[in-house]
């Protein structure tokens, strides 16, 4: 088969568009993307109880929509404040068109106090009087419930994980 000359061309372009493209969401990260889990079966009462991550981070929802939380971090780039807080509040399930997700609003600061990083941040973190987390809400392959979060530089992808706290 023959290439005529502007069959060539409009090939380059369709090359040169796709690599465009592709260098495009290859600068974006899943966060800047992310439409949720899809998930829309949590019930409140299957949410509530204890909940803990890295760190003795510790997130407890109550089914009358309070909150208790212990030495829990920041969220999106505030992670990279490596502020940790304490306190209580209250929180919410929703349910977008994305899937569920968890509002988590600080109304009262007990405590404060930062977590060890490296390098260490470049000034001295403020930790907030209030705060408010979006958490997303999924199942994981044992079809449990998990809560999560992005953290740090949204092209990464990192994710802030909650899982159900053992019961002692």
């Amino acid at each position: 088969m023959r290439w005529r000359p502007r069959g060539a061309a409009l090939a380059s372009a369709v090359a040169a568009t796709a690599v465009l493209s592709a260098c495009t969401v290859g600068l974006a990260g899943p966060y800047q993307y992310y439409n949720g889990t899809g998930l829309h079966d949590a019930t409140v009462a299957e949410a509530s109880g204890t909940w803990r991550s890295v760190e003795e981070t510790q997130l407890t929802l109550r089914p009358d929509g309070t909150a208790a939380l212990r030495l829990l971090d920041g969220q999106d780039f505030d992670f990279d404040d490596a502020w940790r807080v304490t306190g209580s509040g209250t929180w919410k399930l929703t349910d977008g068109s994305g899937g569920q997700e968890i509002e988590l609003s600080m109304t009262t600061r007990t405590a404060a106090g930062t977590r060890v990083t490296t390098p260490a941040p470049t000034a001295s973190p403020t930790a907030p009087s209030t705060y408010t987390w979006r958490f997303y809400v999924d199942r994981d392959t044992h079809r449990k419930l998990v809560l999560f979060f992005f953290y740090g530089d949204p092209d990464a992808g990192n994710t802030y994980l909650m899982t159900r706290a053992a019961a002692r």
